[in-house]
């Protein structure tokens, strides 16, 4: 087809004079086509969300079509198509159908599209169930890398190397995570606290003051407990970090900062739980680049309290 070819000439018409793809991190197109797709999804309702499925049904197929057979075979019309390319934001089909184009080319090299989205059967050899789970979490990992915007992550660091105190808070599997980032804030220094318990936490919240950061960690951005933590903390002036899938929820609307992850579901772990390992690598990029900012605190903070357990693994060792 003539216009697949010219798709694909334009693809390497991205690649500037020296031979180095400026698309973006991890080899992911820095505007992260289908990862903006599968966040946007969520927030479309009637044709412009069948648009979506149907993009994300079959990404390769999407980026083969021309206008109207995407309209066609999402049972809209091309005006349909042109209003979803401008609500994902694309200046038209053209930009969307190259963005898929590149990143449908780079899994399929990458050798991590092992169809993604197939259920998991309960006869599935657990070789095969350790195929998808990978690939999934792969794909993950790749659309967060596009999603997430690096100044905010800076952001963040910042607020957090200066601040006096830290409050975590989250729910359920979100407060998991959390309970993970006061770990690593606590053992070089950092006055961090996470908080699962809403009426703890909001307690917690309110004696914050500015110059602290309040950070709430939810993949829907809608879970009530968080939303009302990090308002309190923010009505107390504290710098507000939101971790969330969704730019437009009531939780990212709240805060200062917020820190996109992407998800990608699959049977018995839906984006609620695939979301957890996209989450904890932003959070770790976030304590690396807080412990850089404080350094010789940091450093000297880690040397001691390696010191203080350093016991316990020998006896641990010599009993085993």
């Amino acid at each position: 087809m003539v216009d697949h070819q010219s798709d694909i000439a334009a693809v390497a018409a991205a690649t500037d004079a020296d031979g180095i793809d400026r698309r973006g991190a991890l080899g992911v197109a820095s505007d992260g086509t289908l990862a903006r797709v599968r966040t946007g999804a969520a927030e479309l309702t009637g044709a412009l969300r069948r648009v979506a499925e149907h993009v994300l049904s079959d990404p390769e197929a999407a980026a083969r079509a021309t206008i109207v057979e995407l309209a066609e075979r999402s049972g809209t019309s091309p005006a349909t198509v042109t209003r979803f390319c401008r609500a994902m934001g694309f200046d038209g089909y053209a930009d969307l159908r190259l963005g898929i184009a590149a990143e449908t080319g780079r899994a399929r090299s990458a050798g991590w599209t092992v169809d993604i989205g197939r259920e998991i059967q309960p006869n599935d050899p657990l070789e095969r169930v350790l195929e998808q789970i990978i690939a999934a979490d792969t794909r993950a990992m790749h659309d967060t890398a596009a999603l997430l915007d690096l100044a905010e992550v800076e952001r963040a660091a910042v607020a957090i190397a200066g601040a006096e105190r830290v409050n975590i808070f989250g729910a359920s599997g979100s407060a998991l995570v959390g309970e993970e980032m006061q770990f690593s804030l606590h053992r070089i220094g950092v006055a961090a606290w996470a908080w699962n318990d809403v009426h703890s936490g909001l307690a917690a919240a309110a004696l914050l003051h500015p110059g602290d950061v309040a950070l709430g960690i939810s993949h829907s951005g809608q879970t009530r407990e968080a939303i009302e933590m990090l308002a309190e903390g923010g009505s107390r002036g504290a710098t507000t970090i939101a971790l969330t899938g969704f730019r437009r929820s009531p939780l990212a609307e709240l805060a200062d900062i917020v820190l996109l992850t992407a998800s990608q579901a699959t049977t018995f772990r839906p984006d609620a739980l695939s979301a957890r390992h996209p989450q904890l690598v932003v959070l770790d990029l976030l304590y690396i680049a807080v412990a850089q900012r404080t350094h010789d605190r940091a450093h000297a903070a880690f040397r001691r309290t390696a010191q203080a357990v350093d016991g316990h693994k020998a006896a641990r060792e010599a009993n085993a």
